[in-house]
């Protein structure tokens, strides 16, 4: 028997809903609320929709926008009358207890060869500084994302801070 661990990223399925839902609801102070219904929306708006297996067991979760998406959002909105082409990160969630595995890191290296290959300009996403999301903040920092903005989520009552990172392109 082998101790071995396995780590695939793979194209989201819908079987994968629940799992993702319950990934969503466990760190839903840092992301959003989740519907089935909302989650089949953004799965058919993302350019993106990747999940992490360890072991053959999703334990993360990924959906991105490409600019030219019809979606809906304050935070895309506030990117989109800024660039032109970029790929907008809307939420990424890894289970707490795989810290240390890297996947946070393995995803971000992911969607940045996909972005770059889909001759995106740069990758955008927000995370919380009020509530401030410490992991968050430095992990964002770590890979090389820079603040260029800050924006109120009124409804939610927190502010942001709007994050890119510059890609090259590979074509």
């Amino acid at each position: 028997m082998s101790n071995m661990t396995s780590i695939i990223i793979r194209d989201a399925k819908p079987e994968d809903a629940d799992t993702v839902l319950k990934l969503n609801a466990a760190e839903v102070q840092w992301t959003s609320p989740i519907s089935p219904q909302r989650l089949e929306e953004l799965a058919g708006l993302s350019c993106y929709y990747k999940v992490v297996c360890v072991n053959d067991e999703v334990v993360a979760f990924l959906i991105a926008m490409h600019s030219t998406s019809q979606y809906e959002n304050a935070n895309f909105e506030w990117f989109k009358a800024r660039y032109d082409q970029f790929v907008y990160i809307d939420r990424i969630v890894v289970a707490g207890n795989t810290a240390g595995l890297g996947l946070g890191s393995r995803f971000y290296g992911d969607i940045a060869k996909f972005a770059s290959e889909s001759n995106a300009e740069r990758l955008v996403c927000e995370y919380n500084i009020e509530p401030m999301n410490e992991a968050s903040r430095a992990f964002h920092l770590k890979i090389g994302f820079t603040e260029v903005g800050k924006q109120a989520v009124s409804e939610q009552g927190k502010i942001v801070s709007m994050q890119t990172l510059e890609l090259e392109n590979n074509n």
